[in-house]
């Protein structure tokens, strides 16, 4: 019997919530992990309670609206955590308002996260996984990329580029062994509702775990490298919303 592969993921936002969820999720399934966001004492939680499945967990914050330094930084992260096989994009904000009163600075900063970060994580880690032509590359979206809702604008079309970037990018690279999947959850009950950009009163009880929407990215990552799941939609048993 031949034992599975080793596999070494990069998640971002993965002090909390999906991310966290993921990367707790891989490490039981035997993935190596490096854990990327803004806060270090919350990396380095989540990394200590990941390296009790006796994988590997590393943490590394960074600001990934730093934009200038993103695709550098994720590429060091790659050469010093090891080969990458899986990059989850996941960090992500929330915001809340009509378009015609949603500031320019918030427009420009819901993007700069939601999509922008994404393009340079993805240029980061894109050599390497050309180079041994192999890899898996998950974007966590939303359903509001194909069903807006009102005063969702900015995050909408935030969502629908990430979408759009996640499809070219699969028909650019497949050619070259690595595989794109998009993960559409509908509302997940994380701290995004708690920040001061998103104002809604939902009911959250009624939401999505993250520890369910971690499963399908795991489902999705685990498929053999003949199979790929281009998209997951998962949304709660009660609704969208």
């Amino acid at each position: 019997m031949t034992s599975s592969p080793e596999r070494r993921a990069i998640i971002t936002g993965a002090s909390s919530g999906i991310g966290k969820a993921t990367a707790l999720a891989f490490a039981r399934a035997g993935i190596h992990v490096a854990l990327v966001s803004r806060s270090q004492s919350k990396l380095e939680a989540a990394a200590a309670t990941a390296a009790q499945a006796g994988i590997e967990a590393k943490s590394y914050p960074l600001d990934l609206e730093r934009l200038e330094i993103v695709r550098d930084r994720i590429a060091e992260i790659a050469a010093d955590f090891g080969p990458v096989d899986i990059l989850v994009n996941n960090a992500g904000m929330g915001y809340t308002g009509t378009l015609m009163e949603t500031p320019l600075e918030a427009w420009q900063q819901t993007l700069d996260l939601n999509l922008t970060s994404v393009f340079q994580c993805i240029q980061g880690i894109l050599p390497g996984m050309r180079d041994r032509a192999s890899g898996t590359i998950v974007n966590v979206a939303s359903i509001a990329a194909q069903s807006p809702f009102p005063g969702w604008g900015a995050y909408s079309v935030s969502k629908a580029g990430l979408v759009a970037l996640s499809k070219t990018l699969a028909v650019e690279e497949r050619a070259n062994g690595i595989r794109v999947v998009v993960v559409s959850p509908g509302a997940v009950n994380t701290a995004i509702w708690d920040t001061d950009t998103v104002q809604a009163d939902l009911n959250r009880s009624a939401m999505l775990a993250p520890e369910t929407v971690a499963q399908s990215i795991l489902h999705a990552a685990l498929q053999p490298a003949e199979a790929v799941i281009e998209e997951i939609v998962v949304t709660p048993s009660l609704g969208a919303l």
